[in-house]
């Protein structure tokens, strides 16, 4: 298909080398060019669909992964306005209290420990603070803090 677009005439096909190219697709059997291409166009169609169908879904995927981090890093009501594609305007709080956490002796921990049992002990931690602020009615918000290692 791509020879019969060529810009030199001598670089595309005849018409005979064409036919015999769709002789060759259709196992010798005796058809119609024209049905030959419709035949092609409707191959090529399909797969299109297919592709497009496997695109889409991965498009839903990571759409999905998105709107979970979305929800992570801001309150419930924030989150479904900013996906409506709403403006937010910011929200005052009368009762307001902050929770700064730290673990006394979390560096020795960490040296005499493997790595996954760091990471075992953090979360067991963090994932008891989540249940019992699950039971109020409160937005969690994380920051982290970084030390510089001398």
């Amino acid at each position: 298909m791509k020879q019969c677009w060529a810009e030199a005439a001598e670089q595309r096909p005849t018409f005979d080398e064409i036919f015999n190219q769709f002789k060759t697709f259709n196992k010798g059997k005796k058809t119609n060019i024209i049905d030959s291409m419709l035949r092609m166009l409707e191959q090529y169609s399909s797969n299109l669909e297919d592709l497009i169908r496997e695109r889409t879904e991965e498009l839903e995927i990571e759409k999905q992964k998105t709107e979970k981090l979305l929800t992570q890093m801001l309150p419930p009501s924030v989150a479904e306005s900013l996906k409506k594609g709403c403006t937010v305007e910011p929200e005052g709080f009368d009762l307001v209290t902050l929770y700064f956490s730290d673990i006394v002796g979390f560096t020795t921990i960490s040296a005499m420990s493997e790595p996954i049992e760091v990471v075992d002990l953090l979360n067991d931690l963090y994932t008891l603070f989540d249940a019992i602020i699950g039971s109020h009615d409160v937005y969690k918000m994380r920051m982290l803090k970084h030390r510089e290692i001398k």
